[in-house]
């Protein structure tokens, strides 16, 4: 099954949040949030925040890119590749840096008895 792939090339301006940068986190979790950009190729994240300007968060949003939104990341190169429900869209680095996401916790695999 071919899934369509969209690139989006969003700019990405100086209103992000001051305040989340990365290895932001939340206390309550105690793990650290980072930018998209610096996740792994196969790893699965959870998006945390936005740190755009309000109209490109707006636009990421109406993409799926939704804070507590499990992401699958496909490829990391010049771009982006991920997995979003289910749409592979393509990212800019720079944009992929103002998208806190927190790796998501693998559960383990029970073996059949």
């Amino acid at each position: 099954m071919l899934v369509p792939t969209t690139a989006v090339a969003l700019p990405v301006l100086n209103g992000s949040n001051p305040s989340a940068g990365p290895g932001a986190g939340d206390p309550r979790e105690g793990r650290a949030w980072v930018p998209l950009a610096k996740t792994r190729a196969g790893c699965v994240v959870i998006i945390r925040q936005l740190t755009s300007t309000p109209e490109v968060n707006q636009r990421l949003r109406e993409l799926g890119f939704v804070e507590d939104q499990r992401v699958k990341v496909i490829t990391l190169h010049h771009n982006l590749l991920c997995q979003v429900c289910s749409a592979r869209l393509g990212l800019s680095a720079k944009l992929a840096e103002s998208i806190l996401v927190e790796v998501a916790p693998t559960t383990p695999r029970r073996l059949a008895a």
